[in-house]
């Protein structure tokens, strides 16, 4: 199996992961905010040191593409990139919401017809967000979105619903549904990408490398409220 070094940086938290054969072997997260253009040359260079540790060679790099944080997304694909480059390894781009929905997911058990929101928090009560269902096949393609208490009654009137990210807290405030579940607490983590990472490792599917940073974002977030971190 691969050698990935996994880099998540599309909200207000900066993780990065070292993962083996499908196992974190070392990761560094920041919750604080405000810190990935200070914090994230370091945290590489920490699972870089771990690599060396153990006698591996990565394969390749994962980063979140979005949606999420202008701001963040630029420094976390401007350094994997950088990286890849000098590396003369692949670029592996992993879509944030499919992410967080593989993480929640893998926490519990869920009946088959249950389908999942991740939501990422824009501004006043918008959100980016996309559905789900238990095949990770997208219901809804990730959109921005302005809630009400209609957003998603077409999904509630079938089945539960799991919402979660830190864009579901304003959801709940304006979703009462029966059928409404909200999970705290699921923030978009590098050590979440592994499986996405994975399958697109084994699949080639790569980033061109001649792509600027800017051409990346403007490609994948074309419509992405450009939140500042």
């Amino acid at each position: 199996m691969a050698v990935i070094l996994n880099i998540e940086t599309s909200t207000n938290v900066c993780s990065v992961a070292l993962t083996f054969d499908g196992y974190v072997i070392g990761q560094r997260e920041d919750y604080q905010g405000r810190n990935h253009a200070a914090l994230l040359s370091g945290y590489i260079q920490a699972m870089l040191d771990i690599a060396n540790e153990k006698e591996l060679k990565l394969d390749a790099i994962a980063v979140s593409i979005g949606p999420g944080s202008y701001t963040g997304l630029r420094i976390g694909l401007s350094e994997a990139k950088g990286l890849a480059y000098a590396l003369g390894i692949p670029l592996i781009g992993v879509d944030t919401l499919k992410a967080m929905t593989v993480s929640v997911m893998f926490s519990d058990f869920f009946d088959e017809n249950v389908v999942f929101v991740p939501m990422i928090d824009a501004r006043r009560m918008e959100v980016f967000t996309a559905v789900h269902d238990f095949g990770l096949n997208e219901l809804m393609n990730p959109q921005p979105l302005i809630l009400n208490e209609d957003s998603y009654l077409k999904y509630l009137e079938k089945g539960p619903v799991i919402f979660f990210g830190n864009g579901s807290d304003k959801a709940r405030e304006i979703i009462k549904h029966n059928n409404a579940n909200f999970i705290t607490e699921i923030h978009p983590l590098a050590c979440n990408m592994i499986a996405l990472a994975e399958k697109a490792y084994m699949d080639q599917d790569f980033l061109d490398l001649a792509y600027s940073v800017p051409a990346y974002l403007k490609e994948f977030q074309a419509t992405v409220p450009r939140n500042r971190i």
